[in-house]
């Protein structure tokens, strides 16, 4: 058990992922209700108009459980691999960007199919 708590792969992909949750189901609850600098899903398109920005804020929080579900659940690769810190470490924090990137796509991707000019 010590040697999985000491395992940066399942440390920030578990942790990462648990972290993504909770930030999307405090969002969700608790979504900031103006276009702000300071909290919610703030990218040049959700923030054009009040429309959009709620429906981001939504969207996002959803994606964002989503994402940090997959994330933790790919903590699960400690199991069946069997590498060393560094290499762990760097899957880990590869797991952890494409999340982001992958969250970032999907959002913005669904943002602007809603909002077709």
């Amino acid at each position: 058990m010590n040697e999985l708590l000491e395992n940066p792969l399942f440390n920030i992909t578990f942790l990462g992922g648990i972290f993504f949750i909770l930030a999307g189901f405090v969002q969700l609850k608790f979504p900031p209700k103006k276009i702000n600098s300071l909290y919610g899903y703030r990218t040049k398109s959700s923030m054009k108009s009040n429309e959009r920005w709620d429906f981001a804020q939504k969207l996002s929080a959803k994606e964002m459980m989503k994402s940090g579900g997959l994330l933790a659940l790919s903590s699960l690769l400690v199991f069946v691999t069997n590498f060393g810190d560094s290499i762990n470490l760097i899957i880990g924090l590869a797991l952890m960007l494409a999340t982001v990137l992958l969250l970032l796509l999907r959002v913005e991707r669904k943002i602007k199919k809603k909002f077709r000019i």
